[in-house]
């Protein structure tokens, strides 16, 4: 059995990844900013960092934050991984960074980047959003009694539960470099989507789609962030929301 470091590893992938790696006899290393023994803030590196990675044979890292600071981590981690002589470092990113020109993705594609050009050996896995962003996004968008909608967007909403068995998988295999990507079954108009939510949720909102502009919107609603072509995923968002809300339950 391997050694295995999990970055951001109580969140909502990470703490998944680290369960199943767990359950298949592995010993599994949790970096956070504020689980012990491996506290750490990967954008500040330090000795922390240094102990966590000492004898570990792989790195999933899941840690990412759409606040900034993603590049600066993994950095650190590398040069961490680097020094320690860590054999394999698997990295999750998002279908269409090289396409869309949004600010994360614009800084989870150079994440790949650095990990391409580590020195170390690497998986790179890609995958649609998750469900549970989609619900962050209607929840508040649902707050006011009109829901407004990006016009012409749809979305291809993955399970997060089979993305973590992926990259469960990929961790215990040897580097695969760019793996093919993972999309959800469907990929769906957001105003689908919404009813679905607001149907789960018990929540009556008129909703309208509004045009917006830029670079980022055009790539988005041209359909760059989706891979209809993998539609891999088997959970579907009504799924999902039964088990989160139960049948017309509320949050």
């Amino acid at each position: 059995m391997t050694t295995i470091l999990v970055t951001g590893g109580t969140g909502t992938l990470g703490r998944l990844v680290t369960e199943r790696l767990r359950e298949d006899g592995h010993e599994v290393r949790v970096l956070s900013r504020h689980t012990q023994p491996y506290a750490v803030d990967l954008r500040e590196g330090g000795p922390g960092l240094d102990a966590a990675v000492a004898g570990v044979d792989t790195i999933v890292h899941c840690a990412s934050s759409p606040r900034g600071g993603d590049e600066q981590a993994a950095a650190h981690l590398i040069a961490a991984a680097r020094q320690a002589g860590v054999g394999h470092l698997v990295y999750i990113s998002i279908v269409g960074v090289d396409r869309v020109p949004f600010g994360y993705y614009k800084s989870k594609l150079a994440v790949e980047k650095l990990v391409e050009e580590s020195g170390l050996s690497w998986t790179v896995l890609r995958t649609t959003q998750f469900h549970d962003l989609l619900v962050q996004l209607f929840q508040a968008l649902s707050k006011s009694p009109v829901v407004p909608l990006p016009a012409g967007v749809r979305d291809q909403p993955i399970e997060v539960t089979e993305v973590a068995g992926r990259l469960a998988e990929l961790a215990v295999g040897a580097p695969a470099g760019r793996v093919e990507d993972m999309g959800g079954p469907e990929a769906r108009s957001l105003e689908s989507l919404a009813r679905a939510y607001l149907k789960a949720t018990g929540r009556r909102r008129a909703m309208v789609n509004v045009p917006l502009w830029g670079k980022a919107y055009g790539a988005f609603r041209g359909g760059g962030h989706l891979t209809p072509e993998r539609a891999v995923g088997k959970g579907t968002f009504e799924e999902y929301l039964a088990g989160r809300f139960g049948r017309g339950g509320h949050d």
